[in-house]
């Protein structure tokens, strides 16, 4: 096998796109390497070999060691790699992207920076969340309200659904357990959320802090975008997983999580949606070129010396 110093980068063209890979995998208490392009998760139970390729965010839990090899071919197929806490319910850390374009970066950067189209992008998020009532018009804190009444509407209805009694959303960040087992089933799900959209955004090559309904916060983006799947996905699985059983809820709730994002295709949805919320539905996830900027929006290829030849 070749050394890792040795191999060429992968061609946007090689790899598998984000859209199309599994959503995630939770590891904990084990020495995740590598052996030729697949990862291996070591723990007391055996070797467990896992295709890279495939992987749309790793999700590294307490207990795990990663060579340097590991992160090195996660790094080449554009894997997101996420450090999180106990049961995965915080965020420490993340890795790098699979786009080598700037196109939607630019795009999100151009619709932030105006306050009229920021706005009309959190419109258009509300819209996508609550697709029954038109955001049009609506101020932000209209916005704000809508969202908690429809959050609680949710928890009821979810409640009802499944006949898992229901009180208040309770969250505790430095006790996990001091929720009861919906709570609990929520935090887990939530936080596996924003694990999978930071993935994505980042494997989009979006800025995780220019968020348009979230803001002052480095993930404010991630925030936006896990959002737009809470009451369809997130909060839907945590109740049928606390009606199965109240044991081991925070595990299972990923297993379930992960199971309903790959039947439904999330990951798709969640590229789809981000391109249309930033009005940019052209495929740059092949390009792989450095431009230069110059006056006029007029752009050069890098990599040469222009000198005085050039005139506008």
């Amino acid at each position: 096998m070749s050394t890792v110093g040795k191999r060429g980068a992968s061609s946007p063209r090689e790899l598998t796109r984000i859209k199309d890979r599994l959503s995630f995998i939770y590891l904990e208490r084990c020495v995740v390497h590598r052996e030729d392009n697949a990862i291996t998760a070591t723990d007391a139970d055996g070797i467990t070999h896992i295709p890279s390729a495939t992987i749309g965010t790793l999700l590294l839990g307490p207990g795990t060691k990663v060579t340097h090899q590991a992160m090195s071919v996660l790094g080449e197929t554009g894997a997101g790699v996420i450090w999180v806490g106990e049961r995965g319910v915080r965020f420490y850390a993340g890795g790098r992207g699979l786009t080598r374009s700037s196109a939607l970066v630019e795009a999100q950067a151009m619709a932030w920076a105006n306050r009229r189209t920021r706005l009309k992008v959190a419109r258009d998020m509300y819209r996508m969340r609550f697709p029954g009532d038109d955001p049009s018009g609506r101020t932000r804190q209209e916005l704000l309200s809508m969202e908690g009444r429809r959050l609680k509407e949710c928890y009821r209805r979810e409640s009802a659904r499944t006949g898992v009694p229901w009180r208040r959303r309770e969250y505790s960040p430095d006790d996990f357990t001091a929720g009861d087992a919906p709570n609990q089933a929520i935090t887990a799900a939530a936080q596996c959320m924003y694990g999978i959209a930071h993935s994505v955004v980042a494997a989009l090559g979006c800025s995780p802090g220019l968020g348009f309904i979230h803001s002052g916060h480095e993930r404010s983006f991630v925030l936006d975008i896990a959002d737009l799947y809470k009451t369809d996905v997130a909060i839907p699985v945590a109740f049928d997983t606390v009606a199965e059983s109240e044991i081991d809820v925070a595990t299972r709730t990923r297993r379930n999580l992960r199971d309903r994002i790959n039947s439904t295709r999330l990951l798709d949805r969640c590229v789809n949606d981000i391109k249309e919320l930033l009005d940019h539905t052209e495929d740059d996830d092949l390009n792989d070129q450095v431009l230069l900027e110059t006056d006029g929006d007029i752009r050069l290829d890098s990599g040469r010396n222009y000198g005085d030849e050039l005139s506008w």
